[in-house]
């Protein structure tokens, strides 16, 4: 957690220093000399407001993507400790208790199973934005040895 805060707040300050640096050369490139001296900060302002947006976006796709891979190390440091076999089978036993009827059966059983929605079945564009890989993935790569 410590590390992922970390990554988060390097990535906070380099959005609100490109938005701010880039909202400021923008908008003077646009004044004309005469209006240099009027109060133009709306255009600035507005500017700042819109690369802070698109560049959180951005920076949200990196911290994913650390988390990801934070997972996948996750997943062989648990192999290395705990067998790879027994590994794969803990994350097996996870992506059955994500079938629906099963989550929702041990849902209104268990609260705290509640907690573990870490395998959505985000596809395409959406699954840039997970912050862990899906369970598919993890198995496959620990059956491959690849860690």
């Amino acid at each position: 957690m410590v590390t992922m805060t970390l990554i988060q707040g390097i990535i906070n300050a380099f959005v609100m220093f490109l938005a701010r640096v880039l909202a400021f050369v923008i908008s003077q490139a646009m004044r004309s000399r005469d209006d240099r001296d009027s109060g133009g900060g709306w255009l600035q302002f507005i500017l700042v407001m819109v690369f802070q947006i698109v560049f959180s976006i951005l920076g949200s796709l990196v911290v994913c993507w650390f988390s990801r891979w934070r997972e996948f190390r996750a997943d062989a440091g648990g192999a290395r400790l705990a067998g790879r076999e027994n590994m794969i089978n803990a994350l097996r036993a996870l992506r059955r208790l994500h079938d629906p009827e099963v989550a929702a059966a041990e849902a209104s059983r268990a609260q705290a199973f509640q907690s573990l929605k870490i395998s959505g079945q985000s596809k395409g564009l959406l699954a840039l934005f997970a912050s862990h890989p899906p369970l598919e993935q993890r198995i496959a790569r620990l059956e491959q040895g690849a860690f």
